[in-house]
């Protein structure tokens, strides 16, 4: 035996032939598992502060009706609010560091409702829903009745109907397909024919249904031809 080798050898033991080092994650691990003790070994613990971490960025991002519903401690809301107002880069690392922490500090159950906050912004509401559906609807028959133009400036006068109707025939235009057996393109100008139909809907007007109880498209357009 080589002097001194001994002293360098690594304590330990072998389990399934691997050998597992005293004082090792995995010795504690199995040593844990051994007792039955459901402590968390670092990794877990490290596993658990990142998320927390990454939670407490996304918390930065709600919206202020839902961060007030939380109830959060006063130091923590003080800290997010500080963070939305400072530009330096050093200043915000610090409080990213600081909201991480106090976000280790806070119950389950709040953790649980930041998490179900969260999920409720990126959620759309039922009259979201209907929004982009309603959009939808009237955008494409925007483009393909002339008589919806003057029904959707009649319910909401504040249209710019130039741009409107300049919008409706390059929509127009660009959906010819520019070879025959090829499917219809959509540009720009479909895109802000929605924009604009949607951002009445939202804010404004009593816009009927586009579709409305006598003038719905069929479902096989062409079949009574």
């Amino acid at each position: 035996m080589i002097p001194g080798l001994m002293s360098k050898l690594k304590k330990g033991y072998f389990v399934k032939g691997k050998f597992v080092a005293e004082g090792s994650e995995l010795d504690l691990e199995l040593k844990r598992e051994l007792k039955g003790t459901d402590d968390k070994s670092r990794t877990d613990l490290k596993r658990e502060s990142t998320e927390l971490q990454k939670l407490g960025e996304d918390l930065l991002t709600l919206r202020a009706e839902l961060l007030k519903r939380l109830e959060l401690p006063d130091k923590l809301l003080e800290a997010i609010a500080e963070y939305k107002r400072i530009t330096n880069f050093e200043g915000r690392r610090r409080l990213l560091q600081f909201i991480g922490k106090r976000m280790r500090q806070l119950e389950p159950a709040t953790l649980d409702a930041i998490r179900v906050a969260l999920v409720e912004q990126h959620t759309p509401s039922a009259q979201e829903t209907m929004n982009l559906h309603a959009a939808e609807q009237w955008r494409d028959r925007l483009i393909a009745d002339d008589d919806a133009v003057g029904q959707w400036v009649n319910t909401s006068p504040a249209t710019d109907v130039q741009q409107l109707r300049a919008l409706i025939r390059q929509a127009r235009k660009d959906a010819k397909p520019e070879k025959p057996g090829l499917a219809p393109r959509h540009g720009r100008a479909y895109r802000d024919i929605f924009q604009i139909v949607r951002e009445h809907l939202v804010h404004g007007s009593d816009v009927p249904d586009p579709l409305g109880p006598e003038d719905s498209f069929p479902d096989n357009p062409g079949a009574d031809a």
